[in-house]
Order: C-alpha cells, then structure tokens, then sequence
C-alpha cells in the first residue's frame, strides 16, 4: 500500500497537483479509498489538454453556416403521415426500439432536494416526472403489444437515490426487468490556474461531463451490447425535464427508415428571433446545431419566401439513433467544451474557499456535436404545446407551473 502511495504521490508530483493529498490523513479509511479511486481514473494529458484550451481558447471555426431541410409534421399529408405511422409501427411492433432518459442532474434550481425525475409536478395526482415519462411506455406497452427497454442514465450523485425511488414506486407499474441504470461519466473541475479542486470532504471535486457523454457511457457501461442482444435497432434519447416528450413516435422512426437516415431529431419553432435556444442547421453542409451565441442578430431575423425563420428549428433533446450510428459516434470522444463556474473547494492550506465570482472551468460534451458525424438527418418539426413541456427554472418561463400547464392542456 505504501508503495502504491508514493507511486500516486510522484504522478501528482509530475502534474503538479500534489495538493490532492492535503487532506489524505484527516479522512477515514472510506474516503481514503474513494480519493485514491478518483485519482486513478483522472487522465492527466487530458486535464491538462483542457485546461490549455481553456486558457487559450480556439477560434471559433471558420464554418460554412446554412439553413437545414425540415419537415413540419401539421403539414404532412395524411396519406404520408399514415404511411410513415405504419412503417414505425411495424418495426416497434417488432421490438426494434429502446429509450434512453438522461436523467443525471438534480432538482436544485427547483428547489428540491433528490434527482430531477423524483420531482412533483404539481398534478392532483401528485405523478413524479419519472412517473409522467413512465405513463407514455405503458401507453406504448398497450398500444403496440411490446414491453419497450427502458435505460436511464443517472450520475453518480443521483443513481442510488433514483433506483431507490423506482424500487419504492414498484417502477410505476413497469416491468423491472426492463429497466436498466447506468452512470454517466465525470470530469474533475480545475481552477482557473489549472489545480483539481478537492470538495469540502477532501475527495475531489467532480461535474457531470455533459449530455454529450451519453455515448461513451453507453460504451463502457456494456449497453450497447445489451440493446444488441434484444435486438433493438433504434434508440430514442431524451431529457427528463420534458414532460410531454413522445418517447416512442412512429412518425419520427417511421420517417427515418423510409428516408434512410441514421438519426432523427424534433424541432419547434422558435417562439421569437431571439430565444436563447440552439437551433438545427448545417454546418459545412453537415448537421449540427448552431448555438444562440453563434447567431448574429441579422442571421436570427432571416426568413424565407414563406415569412418562416431560416434559423428557427429549436433542438429539444428529442433525438432517435440507429444502433449503427450510435456504436461509430462511441469510438471517439466528443469535444469538450469549457464553462466557468461557481465552486467550493478546499485550497492547499485546507481552507475552504467560498468565492464570490466564477473561478473554476468545468468541461462538458454536447450531445448535438455528434450530428456532424452524420451526412444527414430527418428533422421533423412538431407542435411546442404537444411535445415540449420543459422544467428547468423554479419560477417564470420553462417552470414547473408552465409545464404543468402545457401538460393540463395537452392531456385535456
């Protein structure tokens, strides 16, 4: 044990990051264990890699910036919408689907304390949005004669606490045995001198590394291998905070299959020129979504000869996968993009810092960064008040009282 000791303390010692230590001695065996856990997973080229761009952040690439082919689903002919309905049906029917809800984060710009999915929404029935997003599988269940997989992908500060609630729920009235959870993956944060902060009990301070993770969690948490195993061929990834997300949609994957593309995603129209939402387009003629930063005033007002936004395709994190695309996007990381943030963190005289401005850069991937892996993709547009129902802010727009609203609404 010793000599695993000074073989980590000389790695800190070559990163200089030795201070991880400061507080090795005041910890129990317990989180003596978990600190040097955390250090034997940390890649440190790629913390400093990071940090490097972080410092010296890229030039935003020289992209060739155009509007993307969309279809608008009211506007479908109901001799197509019928046709894409049946080919989707089929392959469902033939348990060629599974979900994916990502639903790592926690409650806390709501103001409650558990995972983001454990949240009330304020219905008479007092449903969590777990609940909710369970209902639309059950529905599923009934409609199509099919039991759909279901995966979540949790963190690590909320998985116990999530299959706790599910277990405690009997699933929602769910198959259990089709129900899996796995981890999404995690970064150290970095003061803005390039120092891993240690958290307030001495271990190291680490942040989800974005829903662009979703693909290398699939990779190394075997879940690709079990979705090939059952057969699925598509795969529908979505954000818990979507109350009205259609998670099984025979008209997007029917749409997908008949026009031969590896992935779909849901749009809805910007509700003005300058909502700060990333829209679909293509980037050097490949999809992508440009985010509202990218966007100058000019380009966020153009519009067609229909009077319709060029740029106005809002990304709602609905997107459907091929199996295939999926398993090619997993063999490479995405890029990392950097934030700074707000953090506690204990400094190398074991003080705890409390600051009063950002002062350190966390690192997350986007999950629309690996459209560009793609030569295409099916974009349909769909109606804001039956599919996209966001919680996010405790109070004014994208709250749990316009969610509950929109849901009331729709289910009316």
């Amino acid at each position: 044990m010793e000599r695993d000791l000074n073989t980590i303390k000389e790695t800190l010692k070559k990163y200089n990051q030795g201070h991880l230590f400061v507080c090795y001695e005041d910890l129990s065996s317990e989180k003596k264990d978990l600190l040097l856990k955390q250090i034997s997973k940390i890649d440190f080229d790629l913390m400093n890699t990071l940090y490097e761009n972080a410092k010296n952040p890229v030039a935003s690439e020289n992209a060739e910036i155009s509007p993307i082919p969309y279809v608008d689903k009211s506007k479908l002919s109901p001799s197509d919408l019928e046709n894409y309905k049946q080919i989707g049906i089929e392959a469902i029917k033939s348990g060629k689907l599974a979900v994916i809800t990502m639903a790592g984060g926690q409650g806390t710009r709501l103001g409650h304390n558990g995972p983001k999915g454990t949240f009330d929404l304020g219905l008479d029935s007092h449903k969590s949005i777990f609940e909710i997003l369970c209902d639309t599988l059950l529905l599923a269940k009934e409609e199509y004669d099919v039991t759909i997989p279901w995966y979540l992908m949790t963190s690590d500060e909320n998985n116990n606490p999530t299959i706790d609630f599910f277990e405690s729920h009997n699933y929602f009235g769910y198959p259990k045995d089709a129900v899996k959870f796995f981890k999404q993956g995690e970064l150290p944060m970095l003061t803005t001198d390039g120092k891993i902060l240690l958290n307030e009990e001495g271990t190291i301070k680490l942040a989800s590394d974005g829903h662009g993770g979703i693909f290398d969690a699939i990779f190394k948490n075997n879940i690709l291998e079990d979705m090939k195993s059952k057969g699925i061929e598509w795969i529908f990834i979505g954000g818990v905070d979507n109350v009205l997300v259609k998670m099984v949609d025979p008209v997007l994957m029917g749409m997908c299959i008949r026009n031969n593309t590896l992935a779909g995603g849901k749009s809805v129209v910007k509700s003005c020129p300058e909502e700060k939402v990333g829209v679909f387009c293509l980037k050097n003629s490949r999809p992508s979504v440009v985010e509202y930063i990218e966007i100058s005033k000019e380009m966020a007002n153009m519009r067609d000869e229909n009077g319709e936004l060029l740029y106005g395709e809002s990304h709602i994190i609905c997107n459907l996968f091929n199996i295939n695309a999926i398993e090619e996007i997993s063999k490479n990381n995405l890029p990392y993009h950097t934030a700074v943030k707000k953090a506690k963190y204990i400094d190398e005289n074991k003080n705890l810092i409390v600051p009063e401005n950002p002062n350190a850069y966390k690192f997350e991937s986007f999950i629309f960064d690996a459209f560009s892996k793609l030569d295409k993709m099916t974009i349909l547009r769909v109606k804001r008040e039956e599919e996209f129902a966001p919680v996010k802010n405790a109070s004014g727009v994208d709250s749990p009282e316009t969610a509950r609203e929109l849901y009331l609404n729709y289910h009316k």
